[in-house]
């Protein structure tokens, strides 16, 4: 077993880590970073297969622990499950959910509780489980994917819009004062970002309007930069966030969608 390309100097060598949504996307991105930089890893997510083959993966290639959890996190005593068989927990990376595209109309109230209970209350409640423990021991990081749908307001992914800025407050409002505890909460914003789902649903819309799967990098030509961002590079600022390097950062989300965001509402 090789340990892996060489680490970035954040001082997260031996650190415990938890990724839940950890099997795919940015997620398993975040995983990776997190091995890379010496972390001991606790992988959540609900298929098991998934996991075993991301913590393979991480394992070839990093010398740390690689513990997996198929569980159910729309579920709260799942949460605090979860919270206990990984003991001491230095890091925190929420980032399982997947809310549904659609307008008010579309979105029934069965649909709304269902994406809500795991992304909204999923933190939410990852946070209540893993906090105190954190504070007892005198520290800890937390770090929320959310998504940049909180400052876009696109009324055709209406659920996403107000989970998403309900949980930048969240997020923003926790982290105001964490910092008394030893604690920092921070979140991340990611615009449109190249995963197997999002390359999946955008190759599907460039069969349908281009003729051709292979040229879904087109329907990204009118953001700034001309594409998706990238699970490694989400990743990367998660880990930034996580290290003593950022340590005076507390109560912020910092958006990564090529500024996109910046722009909502000014055309």
């Amino acid at each position: 077993m090789s340990s892996g390309p060489a680490r970035s100097d954040t001082d997260l060598t031996g650190k415990v880590a938890v990724v839940t949504g950890a099997s795919k996307g940015i997620g398993l991105a975040c995983a990776r970073q997190l091995a890379e930089e010496g972390c001991h890893l606790h992988l959540a997510s609900r298929t098991k297969a998934d996991l075993e083959r991301a913590k393979e993966s991480i394992q070839a290639r990093h010398n740390v622990s690689v513990t997996i959890h198929a569980v159910d996190l729309s579920n709260g005593d799942n949460v605090r499950s979860l919270a206990a068989a990984c003991g001491d927990i230095d890091i925190l990376v929420n980032n399982a959910g997947a809310i549904p595209a659609g307008d008010l109309q579309a979105i029934d109230e069965a649909r709304w509780r269902q994406a809500w209970d795991l992304k909204v209350f999923g933190y939410v409640n990852m946070c209540r489980a893993v906090y105190p423990a954190m504070k007892a021991r005198g520290g800890g990081v937390i770090v929320n994917i959310i998504g940049n749908a909180a400052t876009t307001h696109d009324p055709n992914y209406i659920c996403g819009v107000t989970g998403n800025a309900g949980l930048t407050a969240f997020t923003e409002a926790i982290g105001s004062g964490s910092l008394r505890d030893g604690i920092r909460v921070l979140g991340v914003s990611p615009g449109p970002t190249a995963t197997d789902r999002l390359v999946g649903l955008v190759g599907k819309r460039a069969q349908e309007t281009l003729g051709d799967v292979a040229r879904w990098p087109e329907l990204f030509k009118a953001i700034p930069g001309g594409r998706p961002g990238k699970p490694a590079e989400i990743a990367a600022m998660v880990a930034f966030l996580a290290s003593p390097k950022c340590a005076y950062a507390s109560g912020v989300v910092v958006t990564m969608d090529a500024g996109v965001s910046s722009r909502a509402g000014s055309d």
